[in-house]
């Protein structure tokens, strides 16, 4: 049947149905009234736009997912965060594992648009470390929360407790964002061990699942001469510049506003928390809307830019803004050949960075255009900026505006949403035809830039 599949339509298109039809089937679990809390009623758009957050791995929500959803809707989200945030095809190496059942050509193909790789060799041992690591990782945290939330009193049974733990575990490290607080984890802004797991759990998630799989194979070597790849370094170095970065101009920026009166432990803790969730997961400590407007911006260019590819992130991706930054440092000094840790980049991956970072500029354009169109000047242009790179980036984070959107609004950000789940790279492929074009040289000719 997957093959009868594939012959009618490209796999890239495929797996984006499949993602729709994933979202749809979320969106009708949560119209069931057994998903809902006594006294709550779920409208189709607020359904489908927690669906979509959900299997985007966004987090951002019209509707208080404490306060509306009974237990069976809270385990559909956990669903919907481990189909959204490892992928589909994942899911369908688990299953194929489970049977027993030889992964072919095909299935191979479908995993690698699905994980954004450029090559076929090592995507089963692949899936079966990024299962692994998932279900252990997700595991200890489940763990650690729920003994602690049993312990310090915040869940009255064991039960609630552990229920609370994995909902919380499987948020942070899929980068989904929900909470089932009511006011993200707030509560825990002088806490130190939630937010330190809470942070270990987003960053190993957002990290990328190839880094993971190296450094778990650097881990069991003895041999000191392992060597990282390229995209594990560029990976690591810029996730570490970006959070380096926003804590420090988070903290300057704040510590005479939203911080005042904090001890500067606290300050820093805010700052780090702060800078590390908006890269993608959406959980908070502080409220958005307190936040200098400076911050707010420096905020959403975090968002905008995401997590690594072949993670649970959206975002136009560290290695994309890796690449475009030594691009710009190379043409000032005069360079044209693009180098990093003594690696050449090919010109093939730097003509993709600059487009996808273009189209995404343009989609965020777009959709900010359109959101202040449908709220008819509700809201200024700097929530709206917040608002829509949220989405793009499914981070989640939000200034309290997303359930006061109308349809319209609303829509828009399910696009952008889903644009940012699949990534750039399976978004341009629903539109080739994948037919080779005839390789023509025309004369080139100079024009005037800049």
């Amino acid at each position: 049947m997957l093959r009868r599949l594939i012959r009618k339509m490209s796999p890239a298109r495929l797996i984006v149905s499949v993602y729709v039809l994933g979202i749809l089937f979320i969106t009708l679990l949560l119209m069931l009234p057994v998903s809902w809390k006594p006294g709550v009623r779920l409208s189709f758009i607020d359904a489908l736009f927690t669906a979509a957050s959900a299997v985007s791995v966004t987090g951002l929500t019209t509707v208080s997912t404490g306060d509306s959803f009974s237990v069976f809707g809270a385990a559909v989200l956990i669903f919907a965060f481990q189909f959204g945030g490892i992928g589909i095809m994942t899911l369908g190496s688990f299953y194929w594992f489970l049977l027993g059942e030889n992964i072919g050509l095909l299935e191979r193909k479908l995993i690698m648009i699905d994980q954004n790789r450029n090559q076929l060799a090592g995507l089963v041992q692949l899936m079966r470390l990024v299962l692994l690591l998932t279900l252990a990782i997700e595991l200890l945290g489940t763990v650690i929360f729920g003994i602690y939330f049993y312990s310090t009193g915040e869940s009255d049974t064991i039960w609630s407790a552990f229920f609370n733990g994995v909902f919380h575990a499987v948020s942070a490290f899929t980068n989904a964002g929900f909470d089932l607080f009511g006011d993200s984890l707030i509560r825990y802004s002088d806490d130190y061990f939630v937010q330190s797991v809470t942070m270990a759990l987003i960053v190993l998630g957002a990290v990328g699942f190839p880094v993971l799989a190296e450094v778990t194979e650097w881990a069991r070597k003895k041999n000191k001469r392992f060597r990282f790849s390229l995209f594990t370094k560029v990976t690591m170095v810029t996730h570490a510049v970006l959070i380096l970065l926003g804590l420090v101009v988070i903290w300057l920026t704040e510590a005479g506003h939203s911080f005042a009166g904090m001890p500067l432990h606290q300050q820093l803790m805010n700052a780090l928390f702060t800078s590390i969730t908006s890269r993608s997961a959406g959980l908070t400590i502080i409220d958005m809307s307190s936040l200098h407007q400076a911050s707010q911006l420096l905020i959403s260019v975090l968002m905008f830019i995401g997590a690594s590819p072949s993670s649970v992130g959206g975002g136009i991706r560290t290695t994309t803004i890796a690449v475009i930054v030594v691009v710009m440092i190379n043409f000032a000094k005069g360079e044209k050949e693009v180098r990093l840790f003594n690696r050449s980049i090919s010109k093939d991956d730097v003509y993709k960075s600059f487009v996808f970072f273009a189209m995404s500029v343009l989609l965020v354009i777009v959709g900010i255009f359109a959101v202040l169109m449908a709220e008819a000047h509700r809201y200024d242009l700097s929530a709206v900026l917040f608002e829509v790179t949220s989405a793009f980036g499914t981070c989640g984070l939000s200034t309290g505006i997303t359930g006061q959107l109308h349809i319209s609004g609303k829509i828009t950000l399910i696009l952008l949403m889903f644009i940012g789940r699949i990534g750039m790279f399976l978004y341009f492929s629903l539109f080739t035809s994948g037919k080779k074009k005839p390789d023509i040289k025309y004369p080139e000719e100079k024009l005037i830039i800049g």
